[in-house]
């Protein structure tokens, strides 16, 4: 059974920090590229990090850059998003996925995505 799990959400005030972490079981990870994707209330989607599995290249959404940092660990199947100096903006719910990079553009949740945890940014 295919499984994301994320983990590390909560409130944090502006200017915070929170790291998320996702476990995934029942498939091979190293098979993929991980990544997140977030989603505000009355939001569309949008696509935050992705990390290639075979050179740990990364992506970054341009509001983001500078800020956060993806890394991921295929001996213990988790990967991992570090957000920094958070802002309200970034409140969100943040949801683990598998990523695909096609050209310049990536696709996330094609194959699995976790259910979600919640970030909030407020003071």
């Amino acid at each position: 059974q295919v499984q994301l799990v994320e983990s590390g959400g909560g409130l944090v005030h502006p200017g915070g920090s929170l790291r998320l972490s996702c476990v995934a079981s029942g498939f091979r990870v190293d098979y993929y590229a991980l990544g997140w994707f977030r989603q505000a209330p009355g939001k569309e989607r949008e696509g935050v990090s992705c990390i290639r599995e075979t050179d740990g290249s990364t992506y970054y959404t341009d509001p983001v850059k500078g800020r956060f940092t993806i890394s991921r660990d295929d001996a213990t199947n988790t990967v991992y998003l570090q957000m920094s100096n958070l802002r309200p903006e970034d409140t969100a719910t943040y949801y683990c996925a598998t990523c695909t990079v096609v050209a310049t553009d990536v696709y996330y949740g094609i194959e699995y995505r976790g259910n979600g945890a919640l970030v909030t940014v407020s003071s």
